[in-house]
């Protein structure tokens, strides 16, 4: 029988701590914002992901800035998936895992599960493996021994440092995005070709251009995303004794999602039109090796590219491995009803911690199978492009339903643009068949 959530819902009398949504992030406006960032900033950086940067700045050197235009069109796309699922947090109390497993037959649970599972682990290996590429940028080491060393490490971090302490490391690390930003005002950029080209679509009829669509669309729309929204939500909200539902919590969650939302789709946005001004306009249209990738950032960094190309992708791995495993984790934990958080030691939550270890583990093998780790980055986008209309079609319909959130399901506005990313993913793979 399905959880009526709304009802657990209803406001209650307030208490000193019911006016705040967590100890962070407690509105929209004021001085100070950016320390009350919440779960919201974290989500959209984890976005520009190793499998994000090596996505765009392939599309970038191939088609230089003629698929810009795809970036304003993700971010209210991307922004409406990521708003539904921290709402359904909010309102309900449980994640994304939880709330289809209470509303929702089971065998759609299951499906759900392993379209995200898989779809995390062909990440973690795709950015375990670029992660490993770029560290031979400056170190000799093999390639199996450097995604060895960087899976123990995100293991051991993600395991042994509470998530409060946790969510603040992952917060810095988002600064090491800031690289591509600089870059973009640096190269030489055609500032009227970009505007012509981020409002004017241009569209090849062919397979490579869908895939790369695909590819563009499932990194930022990505089914890992919309799990670790949630469960983060969920967690936040257990720091907050007496917690009720309220406009406040909902504008703030709002406002911070589409800072985190607007900054990974900005930093897409500035990769793909870096590698355009600096690879495309030299010639380089297929990258095969991080080496070739790091050449976008020889503008602002000379002959040090290598290093800021190595930061930005160990930080953004270091970023995004830990959210893509715990995505995994709070998943499978809410599906079979394991005690699940982050805040737990190992020894109160091990089937929760073991699902962590295990999906890092599983990437880390995955790398044996000899394919190139630029190659790998853009696989792991279009499987996560295939696997996101599902678990859309599935937000939709829970954000939508009066039934399970009350008054706080999700406004006509949010319904259609999620409507619309839903209609959109679908359609790209059908349309790759069909395309010469």
């Amino acid at each position: 029988m399905s959880e009526t959530v709304a009802e657990s819902a209803a406001p209650r009398e307030p208490s000193r701590n019911s006016s705040k949504h967590h100890p962070s992030r407690e509105a929209v406006k004021g001085k100070g914002y950016f320390r009350r960032l919440g779960p919201g900033i974290v989500t959209g950086a984890a976005d520009d992901d190793p499998s994000g940067i090596g996505t765009y700045s392939q599309v970038g050197a191939a088609t230089g800035n003629r698929l810009l235009w795809s970036a304003p069109l993700l971010l209210p796309l991307a922004f409406a998936v990521q708003e539904a699922c921290a709402r359904l947090a909010l309102v309900t109390g449980h994640g994304l895992a939880g709330v289809i497993k209470r509303q929702l037959p089971r065998p759609l649970l299951y499906l759900c599960l392993v379209l995200v599972v898989t779809a995390n682990t062909v990440n973690i290996a795709a950015d375990l493996g670029s992660m490993a590429a770029a560290l031979q940028l400056l170190v000799p080491v093999p390639q199996l021994l450097g995604v060895i060393g960087f899976a123990a490490v995100i293991v051991l971090a993600e395991i042994f440092v509470p998530y409060h302490q946790y969510a603040k490391i992952l917060r810095w690390l988002c600064l090491s995005l800031l690289a591509y930003i600089a870059v973009m005002f640096v190269a030489d950029v055609d500032w009227g070709e970009v505007l012509g080209d981020l409002l004017v679509p241009h569209f090849a009829w062919s397979k490579i251009d869908i895939a790369l669509l695909i590819a563009i669309a499932g990194t930022t729309i990505s089914p890992y995303l919309f799990f670790w929204q949630s469960a983060e939500e969920v967690e936040e909200r257990r720091r907050v004794k007496h917690y009720h539902v309220s406009h406040t919590h909902i504008r703030a969650m709002r406002g911070d999602v589409f800072v985190g939302m607007f900054t990974g789709v900005f930093v897409m946005a500035a990769i793909m039109i870096t590698a355009a001004a600096t690879l495309h306009k030299n010639g380089v249209t297929d990258i095969q090796t991080a080496e070739q990738a790091a050449q976008a950032l020889v503008p602002i960094a000379g002959d040090f590219a290598g290093v800021l190309f190595l930061l930005g992708i160990v930080g953004t791995g270091l970023l995004s491995v830990p959210v893509l495993a715990g995505a995994s984790s709070y998943a499978m934990a809410e599906t079979f009803g394991w005690r699940e958080s982050l805040e737990k030691r190992p020894s109160q939550a091990r089937a929760f911690y073991a699902v962590i270890l295990l999906s890092i583990v599983v990437g880390l093998v995955l790398n044996l199978v000899g394919l190139n780790p630029m190659q790998f980055l853009v696989i792991a986008a279009i499987t996560n492009g295939l696997a996101a209309p599902i678990l859309m079609a599935v937000i939709w319909w829970l954000a939508s339903s009066e039934k399970l959130l009350g008054k706080w399901k999700s406004p006509l506005w949010s319904r259609i643009l999620l409507g619309a990313a839903t209609l959109a993913m679908a359609v790209l793979p059908l349309l790759w068949l069909l395309a010469p």
